[in-house]
């Protein structure tokens, strides 16, 4: 199991009583003092949580506990919602070439320029670019849209032309997504 490191930064108390319960948490619990601050400062994971008393600067993924006394059940579940926030915002942002995608603003960025896309285009792109070979219309039609038809629709082809529209448009990238007697393929 991948364990979380919680680090408990110049807070004794708590971390002794959560070393105690420390086999029913999902976390490898670390006690760094204020001697050791400038070990601390070198971890830039996002693996990590550091739970302080005040607000150290230029320190990392910081959680402030203030308020004491507080419930172990409201520390728990305030550090889970921590963990949870990170990682979402780890996930929302995917390296695609040499531009970034992020997902929760649906955007396409390249240095200081963007474009903002339909949530069908960045679930083509995430799909696209997921895939080691080329993409084939029937896979599209299934796995962004959802069912399968025999039909002869271009949907895809429609959706495909206007996303790469739009990225020439604003990043003149004409092989971003190409096209090949088997499907489509994010040119890398």
């Amino acid at each position: 199991m991948n364990f979380k490191k919680l680090i408990i930064y110049d807070f004794t108390e708590l971390f002794k009583i959560l070393d105690e319960i420390k086999k029913d948490l999902k976390y490898e619990i670390i006690e760094i003092s204020k001697e050791n601050l400038s070990n601390l400062l070198l971890i830039n994971k996002e693996d990590h949580l550091v739970i302080v008393k005040k607000l150290v600067k230029n320190l990392n993924n910081q959680v402030l506990i203030n308020s004491l006394p507080i419930k172990l059940s409201k520390l728990i579940e305030k550090v889970n919602i921590e963990f949870l926030k990170r990682n979402f915002h780890i996930k929302s942002k995917l390296k695609i070439q040499k531009y970034t995608l992020d997902v929760n603003s649906r955007e396409l960025i390249l240095e200081d320029k963007k474009i903002k896309l339909t949530e069908k285009e960045c679930n083509i792109i995430i799909y696209i670019s997921n895939s080691s070979k080329s993409v084939s219309i029937e896979d599209l039609q299934t796995n962004v849209w959802g069912y399968h038809s025999d039909l002869d629709t271009h949907t895809v082809e429609t959706h495909i032309y206007r996303l790469r529209k739009k990225i020439f448009d604003i990043f003149k990238n004409e092989s971003f997504i190409v096209s090949n007697k088997n499907g489509y393929i994010i040119n890398f």
